[in-house]
């Protein structure tokens, strides 16, 4: 009969037993072949994940995208709107500037930079629209004086619009009372401005501006001069000319003048027009106009924000002649109302926008607007202001708006706006900023 060997008895066995070496390493063997089996499996684990990962890349297809943004890409992949700008030897189309509801305009432009040791650049362009409006244009700056603290532009403008539309004067004239009017001027004028710190612009301007108020030349609506009599609207009647000059100031800190993405620019000029021809027609106006644009997500993301203001005075006895009052209604302000829907002495309008990146070369864009015209400098408030909301698209070009495309929407209706040019352009210094209809 066997008895179980205690634990200590059983070591000393093993240890005296010839063979426990040989079974020692042959156990050692086994594990390092178990550890080399299961290093090798690892590799084949990664190759068949490589390999699953390779069957469904290729049997993925690339997103489909619609027939419109294939075209706007292929727009932007080659470059058209950087070529349509350079222009060749001095000559290019120019496209746009016409007046609000004028019509689609073209011309030749003829442009010079840096003549005069690179002192002078000029400009020459004449334009005709669909409607047959018509604008020619000539001007001459030297923006690089005394080292770059003094610019000093001269401009030359005449404008034919046959048919401005007219709906009275106030706030309160009803849409159904549209009518036209003919307007023809003609301007010269020369700005000298200085530069005593980097954001900041002081300046001086004078000019001439000769006026013609006439028929409108659209017979699908009334003249204005058959509805409304001079009493109502004044000037409409008799037309003067004016010598003006102003003093203006600007503090400008946008990352780009020509494409803000970030910063702010602040512009206030006060301009007197002197009546030279009647007597009675000769008038005070103070001009604002504060833009600030807050850009995030690297700047692929814009909130644009403007608010800009006419305020005008008069001694006793003058009036403002009705063409030369603000209006309101139109691509640049409230985008919801037709074109010149509201005119009065004085006007305010507030206008924001949340600009966003498609892809590069095309911005989208949502907006709100807000104004109105008053009689009177004291009803500068937010009461009773009308407003539009709206959508839009923006084509760039060299960092700049190239082309724009805006759908407004107020308690009139819908208006949908074709432009080349920003919705908060650069304010033109000088006294044909106030220029009516600009």
């Amino acid at each position: 009969m066997r008895y179980p060997i205690s634990t200590a008895g059983a070591i000393r066995k093993w240890a005296y037993w010839p063979g426990w070496k040989s079974t020692v390493w042959s156990s050692l063997a086994g594990l390092l072949l178990l550890a080399d089996g299961a290093g090798a499996q690892e590799p084949t684990r990664a190759g068949q994940i490589e390999k699953q990962r390779a069957e469904k890349a290729a049997k993925l297809k690339p997103d489909e995208v619609s027939p419109a943004e294939r075209r706007l890409r292929d727009f932007r992949d080659q470059h058209y709107m950087e070529r349509f700008a350079a222009g060749i030897h001095g000559f290019r189309p120019k496209i746009g500037n016409m007046v609000t509801s004028g019509g689609f305009a073209i011309g030749p432009e003829y442009y010079r930079n840096g003549l005069a040791n690179g002192l002078m650049n000029v400009r020459a362009s004449a334009q005709i629209s669909t409607r047959k409006y018509y604008r020619m244009d000539a001007a001459m700056n030297m923006p690089e004086l005394a080292k770059g603290k003094l610019a000093f532009d001269a401009v030359a403008v005449h404008r034919y619009y046959p048919s401005i539309q007219y709906y009275g004067t106030g706030p309160d004239t009803p849409k159904e009372f549209r009518t036209n009017f003919l307007l023809e001027d003609t301007s010269v004028d020369g700005t000298l401005a200085l530069r005593p710190w980097k954001n900041l612009v002081l300046g001086e301007t004078s000019g001439y501006l000769w006026t013609n108020v006439g028929r409108g030349r659209d017979s699908r609506f009334a003249s204005a001069d058959s509805v409304f009599t001079p009493a109502q609207s004044p000037g409409i009647d008799v037309q003067t000319n004016y010598l003006r000059n102003g003093a203006f100031a600007q503090w400008d800190y946008r990352d780009n003048p020509a494409g803000p993405k970030q910063g702010g620019n602040y512009v206030m000029q006060y301009t007197w027009y002197h009546d030279n021809r009647i007597g009675t027609y000769s008038f005070r106006r103070l001009d604002v106009d504060l833009q600030q644009y807050i850009g995030f997500f690297n700047k692929t993301r814009v909130i644009a924000l403007r608010a800009k203001a006419r305020l005008s005075d008069t001694d006793r006895n003058e009036q403002i002649p009705f063409y030369m009052q603000p209006f309101l209604g139109g691509s640049d302000d409230l985008r919801g109302y037709r074109p010149f829907r509201f005119n009065d002495r004085n006007s305010m309008v507030l206008n924001a926008e949340y600009r966003w990146e498609i892809f590069s070369g095309l911005d989208g864009a949502i907006f709100a607007d807000a104004g109105k015209v008053f009689p009177r400098r004291g009803m500068l408030n937010f009461r009773d202001l009308e407003s539009s909301v709206g959508f839009g698209l923006r084509f760039n070009a060299r960092n700049r708006t190239a082309v724009r495309v805006d759908v407004g929407f107020s308690h009139e209706g819908f208006q949908v706006w074709f432009k080349f040019n920003d919705v908060f352009a650069t304010r033109r210094f000088g006294t044909n900023a106030g220029q009516p209809l600009y």
